[in-house]
């Protein structure tokens, strides 16, 4: 896979997900994905991912902007850079309670890219401050 290759992949994942079409995202990434999430554990395969999508979609409502995206010049790896504007719609358990809090958080997600599809996702953005930010 080219370098160009793997960013309109990533590009794609991401604009899925602005869309809230997780069938979209789930069309990213391969059967055996590897989801690794912020300060959580990892999370394997296609049907687990897709779990994980459908809770987001209940509990938030997000909408990344200013994305940048970079790849290697073989297409196997990339990463993202974004601000993740978003809207706590539902308690998620052992975080704060849910009241349509608004957030604005500077997040990233990094990709293994492998067969023309994402293997590994990996996302980081700073829980406290998302914690402070819906808490205030």
């Amino acid at each position: 896979m080219t370098r160009q290759a793997a960013e309109a992949l990533i590009a794609r994942y991401y604009a899925a997900f602005n869309a809230g079409d997780a069938k979209g995202m789930l069309d990213c990434v391969a059967e055996d994905v590897e989801h690794r999430v912020n300060e959580g554990g990892i999370r394997r395969g296609r049907a687990r991912f897709a779990e994980f999508c459908g809770h987001m979609g209940v509990s938030y409502r997000e909408e990344l902007k200013d994305l940048v995206i970079f790849a290697n010049a073989e297409g196997t790896r990339g990463a993202a850079e974004f601000v993740v504007h978003g809207e706590y719609l539902q308690t998620d358990p052992g975080l704060p309670e849910a009241k349509g809090q608004i957030y604005v958080l500077p997040a990233g997600g990094f990709f293994e890219i492998s067969g023309g599809k994402i293997v590994r996702v990996t996302t980081f953005y700073n829980l406290n401050d998302w914690i402070r930010q819906v808490s205030a």
